[in-house]
C-alpha cells in the first residue's frame, strides 16, 4: 500500500510538473499570439490608414479640381467682361476725343482745332479760321469718372503754364 501511495505521489507530482510546464508552454504560446496579433493589427491599421489617406487625397484633389475649373470659368468670364467693358471705354473714349471740337463743352470753333492725339488730344489755333489769331491752346479731351491727366500730359501743362514755349523755324533749301 505505501508502494502504491509512493508510486500515486510520484505521478501526481510527475503529472503536476507536467501541468505546470504546460500551463508555462500556453501562457508563452499566448504571450507570443498576442504579440503577433497586436503587430498584425498594427501593420493592418497602418496600411488601412495610408489606403485611407490616399482615397481622402484623392477625393480631395477630384474636388478642388472641379472648384478650380469653376472658379476658371468663372474668373475668365469676368476677366472678359472686365476686357469688353474697358475696350468699349477706351474706344468711346477716342470717339469722345476725335469727336471732342463738335461738343457743345467745346468752347472754340471746330475749324480751328487740329487732333494731334498724342501728348495732347488737340492745339486749337483760336480765332485762325475768321483770319483774327488770339491764341493757341492745348486741349486734352477726358472722358470716364476721373478724368486723371498722365505724366506726359500733366507734363505739357506744366511747361505751357511756366510758358517755356517757343517759335521756331526751319528752312530746308533745296538742292
Amino acid at each position: 500500500m505505501v508502494l502504491i501511495v509512493v508510486i500515486l505521489i510520484i505521478v501526481v507530482f510527475i503529472l503536476t510538473r507536467n501541468l505546470l510546464k504546460m500551463s508555462r508552454e500556453i501562457r508563452e504560446l499566448k504571450e507570443k499570439i498576442e504579440s503577433k496579433a497586436i503587430k498584425m493589427f498594427e501593420d493592418w491599421k497602418k496600411s488601412e490608414w495610408e489606403l485611407q489617406r490616399k482615397i481622402l487625397e484623392a477625393n480631395l484633389k477630384r474636388e478642388y479640381e472641379v472648384k478650380f475649373q469653376e472658379w476658371k470659368m468663372e474668373e475668365e468670364k469676368r476677366i472678359r467682361e472686365d476686357a469688353i467693358n474697358k475696350s468699349r471705354s477706351v474706344i468711346m473714349g477716342q470717339v469722345t476725343e476725335h469727336l471732342g471740337p463738335f461738343f457743345p463743352e467745346f468752347r472754340y470753333n471746330p475749324k480751328d482745332a487740329r487732333f494731334i492725339g498724342t501728348p495732347v488730344d488737340f492745339v486749337v489755333f483760336d480765332g485762325l479760321s475768321e483770319g483774327n489769331l488770339r491764341r493757341i491752346v492745348f486741349v486734352e479731351v477726358k472722358t470716364g469718372k476721373t478724368g486723371n491727366l498722365s505724366t506726359r500730359e500733366r507734363q505739357v501743362r506744366d511747361v505751357v503754364e511756366r510758358r517755356e514755349v517757343y517759335w521756331e523755324k526751319l528752312h530746308y533749301r533745296g538742292e
